[in-house]
């Protein structure tokens, strides 16, 4: 299961047409299946961040617009189709597990940079499995998170 979110269509579309500031950075959070993200979901303070610790911090890992984080777009014009795909995002493991404690990641979800962790709002999010945990010296990484945009 991945997607956009609602909110994230909107703000994509005002900053297009409205000329709106876009975030200075964005966030990949990792979430448990607490509660399910969908496309009806604002902010991350709706959901269950994974416990911090270990090599896994509040808000998740720090991603800057441009071609180096987002590194690869195209549109397909016979399939309707406009794609985006966000580099690899990694936590080592360093000194215990991640998460440190409680449930581990189901959902991985992309958030604006708002300063208050709980308000940041969510443009899209991805399965990732089914409570994946790391052991202390892993990585937890995540791999071709994509965006994609569809006409119907």
């Amino acid at each position: 299961m991945a997607g956009l979110t609602n909110k994230g269509i909107a703000h994509i579309l005002h900053a297009t047409f409205r000329r709106t500031a876009i975030p200075t950075n964005y966030f990949v959070a990792l979430v448990t299946n607490a509660v399910v993200p969908t496309e009806d979901t604002n902010t991350l303070g709706e959901l269950t961040q994974i416990a911090i610790g270990n090599g896994y911090t509040t808000g998740g890992f720090s991603l800057t617009p441009g071609v180096t984080d987002f590194n690869e777009w195209f549109e397909d014009d016979t399939g309707n189709l406009a794609y985006v795909r966000i580099k690899d995002v990694f936590w080592l493991a360093a000194g215990g597990p991640i998460p440190a404690s409680g449930a581990g990641a189901s959902y991985a979800v992309l958030t604006d940079d708002n300063g208050t962790v709980g308000s940041r709002e969510i443009y899209a999010y991805w399965t990732v499995g089914a409570g994946i945990s790391v052991s202390d010296t892993q990585t937890l990484t995540l791999q071709d998170l994509e965006l994609r945009g569809t006409q119907v």
